[in-house]
């Protein structure tokens, strides 16, 4: 068997597992309390709950959070433009518009599936927020769980989508270093 012909089969294995286990936790959804619970947490992930965790770091420390904040905003802006680019490039389509037996739980922000800019935003606000802020990583951590579990509940995103994304918001919090000492350049008096 040629080396493309054994790639292609692992590729199909493992489009196959993602597909099988993004069935298996859409499933969920059809419990109303459940489905209504990640609807929830899904709104939330859309940027409310993360206006409040930066809200809560100010009420926490006062002015010594503006450049932590600062900071994660424009880690926050920098994921946004990665995300945006990979939409438009992948093309892959959402879950529910595949297959016919995974249900729509909520509707989509856009139009494409990989990656999961939820999921994304959600570890990286949890990376870099959390690592100015630890005492609201108790808040923030099961919070960014539920919501990459509610983007496979509600059918929008495969386990692909959800991990891929997980990974970039990590990799972009690494940068966050660098930001904040150009944020801190820039602003002296912060």
């Amino acid at each position: 068997m040629s080396r493309n012909r054994v790639l292609a089969v692992y590729v199909n294995q493992f489009v196959s597992w993602d597909t099988s286990l993004c069935i298996h936790i859409n499933r969920y959804s059809t419990n109303y309390v459940t489905a209504t619970f990640f609807k929830v947490i899904s709104r939330l992930g859309d940027g409310w709950f993360w206006y409040a965790m930066m809200l809560g770091a100010f009420i926490v420390k006062g002015w010594e959070a503006v450049v932590p904040v600062i900071t994660v905003i424009l880690v926050s802006c920098l994921g946004l433009v990665i995300y945006k680019i990979l939409k438009v490039k992948t093309v892959r389509p959402r879950p529910y518009q595949v297959h016919q037996v995974i249900v729509l739980g909520e509707r989509p922000l856009d139009v494409f599936s990989f990656p999961s800019g939820h999921t994304l935003q959600a570890v990286l606000f949890t990376a870099t927020l959390g690592g100015y802020f630890p005492e609201l990583m108790p808040i923030m951590l099961p919070f960014t769980l539920l919501v990459a579990l509610s983007r496979m509940v509600l059918g929008l995103h495969y386990p692909t989508d959800v991990l891929i994304g997980a990974a970039i918001g990590y990799g972009l919090s690494l940068w966050a270093p660098n930001i904040h000492q150009l944020v801190q350049g820039s602003w002296p008096v912060l």
